[in-house]
């Protein structure tokens, strides 16, 4: 039977979000309907609010909940289990469906849409493959956030980049995405972890999720520092200085600054002996970067992107769940904020201001 929803809606035209009262379909052959406890608020949709749009769209990626319907199709989730919602296929490899879009009617006559799932509501309904079960015992509220802010940023870290014990680490920005790649740099054991950002209150929460050092980029330029706090005396770069820079840089930020000092920010090459370090783009971009070419040709240096961490969501979330249980990934200190659905542009207003030290999420009361 079809499913009343309270939805956030982004207008087609500059303005406020609306939340809005619609009725979910039934879901389709391989779709399932998700009544939500808690959802994160990702600064990536930021960039979503601003853009062009030729009609109302629906947003969110990460959630927790319980299945209410499934599809005739269906066959890895049930009625009542616990499930995790992510924009990030769970199985691409065991597939080769394509995968159901989602369109809402809105009361005025026109459709909602998006690209793969919303969870910025208090019911949804997606495609089985952004749909992950997990245990029923779970934390209702803060696992939310594992469906994007944890596997993106620790996901970088361990799957995109393959750090290893003793790696040196330089994360830019450490909000929700880069924190949780503190935590996993922590976790694989590398060392120095290099904490950068402009806040100082946000270096200091760094610290306390495995960061070595921080930098604030506002006060010291972030290169000259980590090149200092990474240089190898014993070693010598083609140019015959000694190698300096972190094995492993990660921009967690995505803009132009941040994007063209990950490259310099990375070890130079040990000459003849081993190449350089990697940078890893993991923030969405708005704008084109330009880069010291002669840099990554020299000391044989890489810029690669990670989207979503490289995850595969059956494989990563449990493993990320158990860092929970075990202590090693803190999410009750990194949900710093909870609001209702009801204040989602006072929270997307705190997220652009940058009032959120960690990660914020709506919270949906069923009562």
């Amino acid at each position: 039977m079809p499913t009343s929803a309270r939805v956030v809606v982004v207008p087609q035209d500059p303005g406020p979000l609306t939340v809005e009262q619609v009725t979910l379909p039934d879901p389709g052959p391989h779709q399932v309907v998700v009544r939500q406890y808690a959802s994160g608020i990702c600064h990536s949709q930021l960039h979503e609010m601003h853009r062009e749009r030729q009609t109302p769209v629906i947003l969110g990626h990460e959630s927790t909940g319980i299945v209410l319907q499934t599809g005739s199709e269906v066959t890895h989730v049930e009625e009542g289990d616990t499930v995790l919602v992510t924009w990030v296929p769970r199985d691409v490899a065991g597939t080769t469906r394509a995968t159901e879009g989602v369109a809402l009617d809105l009361a005025d006559g026109r459709q909602a849409v998006t690209s793969n799932v919303f969870t910025w509501a208090d019911h949804t309904i997606a495609d089985e493959q952004y749909v992950v079960k997990v245990s029923p015992d779970i934390d209702r509220e803060v696992t939310c956030i594992i469906g994007c802010a944890v596997m993106t940023g620790a996901g970088a870290v361990e799957n995109t980049a393959g750090v290893n014990a003793g790696d040196s680490v330089a994360i830019f920005g450490v909000g929700g995405v880069g924190l949780s790649a503190v935590v996993a740099a922590k976790a694989l054991g590398a060392d120095p972890i290099i904490a950068v950002d402009l806040d100082d209150d946000k270096l200091t929460f760094a610290r306390q999720f495995g960061a070595s050092h921080t930098i604030n980029a506002g006060n010291e330029n972030p290169v000259k520092a980590i090149r200092e706090l990474t240089t190898r005396e014993d070693r010598k770069a083609m140019s015959q200085q000694p190698v300096a820079g972190a094995d492993f840089v990660f921009d967690c930020i995505g803009i132009k600054q941040t994007m063209e000092q990950i490259v310099p920010s990375a070890r130079t090459g040990y000459f003849g002996a081993e190449p350089g370090g990697t940078a890893v783009l993991v923030g969405v971009p708005t704008t084109p970067v330009e880069l010291n070419a002669i840099d990554v040709l020299v000391n044989e240096k890489k810029f690669i992107g990670s989207i979503g961490g490289s995850c595969s969501p059956d494989r990563d979330f449990p493993k990320y769940l158990r860092w929970f249980d075990e202590g090693k990934l803190d999410l009750n200190a990194l949900v710093t904020e909870r609001f209702s659905i009801d204040q989602i542009n006072e929270a997307t207003t705190a997220l652009e201001e940058g009032q959120i030290s960690g990660r914020a999420i709506l919270v949906f009361d069923h009562d």
